[in-house]
């Protein structure tokens, strides 16, 4: 790898990725690919927190989700693609952080409230649980990651990051990690297709991999603008989900469409009909990503992932021995 600073980010492999993943990240990604040294994990220990019920869903996400990277151009030859719990420094790290982290600063995380909401009657009042966001800060520090790409409503997790590092400098007198730097996402916000906030436990979104068949029946079954009851009334492309989608998956046509629809000469039925085959055109190379003979076994996913991990354990090591030395942990030096 150069010498450009370190970017990691990561995605929890808990089912199959959707549109929401690919403007909210993957797109960000790419880009990201050509700027900094990327370091991107499959984040399965973060999975297992709150699906330890079913770790072989897990696995096969993970699978599925590095296919879908590699059809949306992250490029192993230009970033470090790994599984995360094949890079064990992440556990010690977090196990070295959590002894040092005030339990009131994770405590104040606003999301892990949040998440406990959203995943009612679910087993998540755990002590794994409580401690994702120092499992989140062991992630960055351990490549030294200069730069994070976060939402905004992500910032306090970053932020606690930051706090830890200044704690671990003040108690062992060092300068040992950069401060990482949030690299905030304009992640345009896209809503599942009920027009709630897009979420597989809503069954509301649209998969990357999905047949053109199962694409055309989501954007059938889409909402569109509620004050439009026949085709003669003009129509309200600003709140109509239908026309949100293409503005974000078909700029080039929106300013038409939305025309077209304020002045009632498109019906909602057509709207949703054409957006369907943008998005089945959009899909196609994660479609192709599945399909022989192109498409990639498991045993070669799996030799990408673990020559990933090797790639990341150069720095991973590192990294945790020289917080061992600081800390008093690493074995004194021989004569």
């Amino acid at each position: 790898m150069s010498e450009r600073k370190r970017c990691l980010s990561g995605m929890r492999p808990t089912g199959k990725l959707h549109l929401g993943h690919l403007v909210g990240a993957l797109k960000n990604w790419k880009a990201l690919q050509e700027r900094y040294d990327c370091y991107f994990m499959a984040a399965d220990w973060h999975a297992l927190m709150s699906e330890y019920e079913h770790p072989q869903a897990i696995r096969d996400a993970v699978y599925d989700n590095v296919l879908d990277w590699l059809a949306c151009g992250i490029d192993p030859a230009k970033s470090v693609i790994f599984r995360q719990s094949d890079v064990p420094e992440h556990a010690e790290l977090y196990t070295i952080l959590s002894i040092l982290t005030p339990l009131g600063w994770v405590e104040r995380v606003p999301t892990y409230k949040e998440q406990l909401r959203e995943l009612e009657g679910r087993e998540l009042a755990t002590h794994g649980f409580l401690g994702y966001p120092i499992l989140q800060a062991a992630d960055i520090l351990l490549y030294q990651a200069h730069v994070v790409p976060v939402g905004e409503d992500q910032l306090p997790h970053l932020e606690l990051t930051r706090e830890i590092v200044r704690r671990f400098h003040s108690l062992y007198h060092c300068e040992l990690f950069p401060e990482p730097q949030p690299l905030l996402t304009e992640a345009p916000r896209l809503l599942g297709t009920d027009g709630r906030k897009m979420s597989k436990s809503y069954r509301n979104t649209i998969g990357l991999a999905e047949s053109a068949d199962e694409i055309r029946r989501h954007a059938q079954a889409m909402f569109t603008d509620p004050t439009r009851i026949k085709m003669t009334d003009p129509g309200h492309p600003e709140t109509c989900n239908v026309c949100h989608y293409w503005k974000l998956f078909a700029p080039a046509r929106a300013a038409a469409v939305w025309e077209e629809c304020r002045t009632s000469t498109r019906g909602c039925a057509q709207n949703k009909r054409e957006l369907a085959e943008v998005l089945i055109e959009l899909t196609e190379p994660f479609r192709a990503a599945r399909a022989e003979p192109r498409g990639r076994t498991q045993q070669e996913l799996e030799a990408l992932l673990q020559a990933g991990a090797e790639r990341a354990r150069q720095v991973a090591q590192r990294t945790l021995m020289d917080v061992k030395r600081v800390i008093g942990l690493a074995a004194p030096a021989t004569a």
